[in-house]
């Protein structure tokens, strides 16, 4: 694919997002539509994968430790072909693969189920060093939000990755500077980040995780770099695509027509902007893509 295909592929995937959301009536929004850039690079660029043989031995690997933003990638290995597009519908439905935390056993594709905040870079940290025990020439990416590193468990996981110099490891790190509830430099300030990776010593790259260019050339500089564990600290709008949505932390949480919030139309509407906003990304006809 193009850069700009892959722009309207990240966008269809926002659209579905809207739609399972509000279908489930309950889910996250703002982390999942920030994302969808990042998870179209992944599986339409960057990995090596296979949707229809999901224990293919050489597979890289994929471990989603902010398990809540997962919307996004069921939409996105739906529309790679693991599974019908028509199931997202299925979203946190009694019964569904599709869960509100992805769940391994229920859904082939998935490498691990998460739920506790901060566990899965520990996991994708362990799995890569077993990997590199097997001489695979797999990589493992780990996929985590910035409020998510307020827990202990993501910094023994650094520590661990840094002894080991694991360079089949790229974490990307969702910094969209919000968390349930609210701001992250009011709930627990992060501070300066690329200084604090480094000094646990990780290579540090920093982009607009918005930008489908800077997320492949940042994951291949990842793989070139073998020597130490590398982190993509991607810049992300919260809520992308849709203007009442971005940058509120109040959307962190909350579906399409569950909650009133100063600025967004009335619950009955706010699916119906949403997707009016995304198909025409907002308000520019995309009449020389369609």
């Amino acid at each position: 694919m193009t850069i700009k295909q892959l722009e309207l592929q990240a966008n269809e995937i926002r659209e579905d997002i809207i739609k399972m959301l509000t279908t489930a009536g309950s889910g996250h929004s703002a982390g999942p539509l920030g994302m969808a850039d990042v998870f179209t690079a992944l599986y339409f660029d960057i990995m090596n994968h296979r949707p229809k043989q999901t224990d293919w031995a050489e597979r890289d690997r994929l471990f989603l430790s902010n398990g809540h933003i997962v919307p996004v990638r069921y939409a996105t290995m739906a529309r790679a072909g693991y599974f019908p597009v028509s199931e997202l519908a299925t979203l946190r439905k009694f019964g569904s693969r599709l869960q509100g935390h992805p769940e391994r056993l229920r859904l082939p594709g998935l490498e691990t189920t998460s739920g506790p905040l901060g566990s899965g870079l520990s996991e994708a940290a362990g799995h890569a060093y077993a990997l590199r025990m097997d001489a695979s020439k797999s990589h493992v990416y780990c996929i985590t939000g910035d409020g998510e590193l307020d827990e202990g468990n993501i910094w023994e996981g650094l520590m661990f990755a840094s002894k080991y110099r694991l360079g089949n490891l790229t974490v990307i790190v969702d910094r969209n500077d919000i968390q349930l509830d609210g701001p992250t430099e009011t709930v627990m300030p992060l501070g300066d980040l690329a200084a604090k990776w480094t000094a646990f010593g990780w290579y540090v790259i920093e982009i607009d995780g918005n930008n489908m260019q800077e997320i492949i050339d940042a994951c291949g500089l990842a793989k070139a770099i073998v020597e130490k564990p590398c982190v993509i600290i991607a810049h992300t709008i919260p809520g992308k695509g849709v203007n009442y949505m971005e940058y509120n932390y109040l959307w962190h949480g909350n579906p399409p027509g569950l909650v009133d919030t100063p600025g967004a139309p009335p619950k009955a509407q706010q699916a119906k902007v949403a997707l009016h906003e995304l198909r025409t990304l907002g308000g520019r006809i995309r009449s020389e893509h369609q």
